[in-house]
């Protein structure tokens, strides 16, 4: 998918392109909560979401998901920028942000995480 010019290993690009997929549909179809499942476990004790941003969070609908290009940092690490189109569910206006997504190798875990945290909710240039 991304990766063309990494040099990583066919099953490191496997997980790579599964864990990005399953990661887009937790965003766009399962609460905040299945989302953050895939942020770093280091990032997430450093940066606890608490309750009521857990329940911003819940006040949006995730309308689109778009990849809009990524890059590979170094062969463990991958940067990819992605427009998220949301739906207040209260107000039906709609907001775009940008994701700046880093994720990483694990190879202890043999999983890819996302190290840059939880898509923003405030619209970003």
């Amino acid at each position: 998918m991304l990766l063309a010019a990494c040099a990583s290993t066919g099953s490191q690009k496997q997980a790579l392109d599964t864990t990005l997929f399953r990661y887009a549909s937790a965003v766009r179809w399962e609460p905040i909560d299945v989302a953050l499942e895939f942020i770093d476990p280091e990032w997430r004790r450093s940066h606890p979401l608490p309750a009521v941003e857990r329940s911003r969070y819940a006040q949006w609908q995730v309308a689109g998901y778009n990849v809009k290009g990524g890059e590979p940092l170094g062969e463990n690490e991958l940067a990819q920028l992605v427009e998220i189109r949301l739906v207040n569910r209260h107000t039906q206006t709609e907001r775009v942000v940008l994701d700046r997504q880093v994720w990483r190798w694990d190879a202890t875990s043999g999983r890819w995480w996302l190290r840059s945290g939880i898509y923003p909710l405030d619209a970003t240039p």
